[in-house]
């Protein structure tokens, strides 16, 4: 049985979880409200402040959506309370990032700068500090929104291996590579 499954989501305090019949879960708490959209076989209750997910058979595919739609419900609720937070760091000489709004304007070494409209429900801040990389930091209620944004920023210029430049995620480790051996 999915281990993950099989664990009631705990509703805390300030929070309001319901389910139609079309099997719509809606979260709403302190900092917003999310909506996720359950597969038909996956029955959803709410109970003594619990939501229970329960699979109708031991089907991989039943198995797999049990897990997968109790973290994603897991996942709304920790968002609508306390919300999440992503940091990037744009490691490089000439590296910069600002923004205005959800316009985030970054120099990554192309010839020119890369606007990218961050997506109205994502908070967006950059911080540059003298001798220290520029950082952008992501907040917001959606943790998929959020990763997909992070992931689409630094896949415009992801961290090389040998010297690590490039945009990279705040504590992230690099796997470095050894330089061109000298001469003889």
């Amino acid at each position: 049985m999915s281990r993950i499954g099989k664990q009631p989501v705990v509703i805390p305090a300030g929070v309001t979880i319901t389910v139609n019949s079309e099997n719509i879960v809606t979260v709403k708490g302190p900092k917003g409200e999310l909506k996720e959209s359950i597969d038909r076989d996956i029955t959803v209750t709410i109970a003594d402040g619990q939501v229970v997910f329960v699979r109708p058979t031991d089907q991989i595919r039943h198995r797999a959506m049990h897990g997968l739609y109790r973290a994603l419900v897991g996942n709304m609720v920790k968002g609508v309370t306390e919300g999440f937070k992503r940091d990037l760091e744009l490691v490089g000489v000439g590296f910069k990032a600002a923004n205005t709004g959800n316009l985030l304007d970054l120099a990554l070494g192309y010839s020119h700068n890369i606007i990218f409209e961050i997506p109205k429900e994502l908070k967006v801040a950059t911080l540059t500090e003298k001798g220290q990389n520029p950082k952008i930091m992501l907040e917001g209620i959606d943790k998929q929104l959020i990763g997909q944004v992070a992931a689409k920023l630094r896949s415009l210029r992801k961290p090389e291996p040998y010297k690590g430049k490039g945009v990279k995620y705040a504590g992230e480790i690099l796997r470095r590579k050894a330089g061109k051996a000298a001469g003889k």
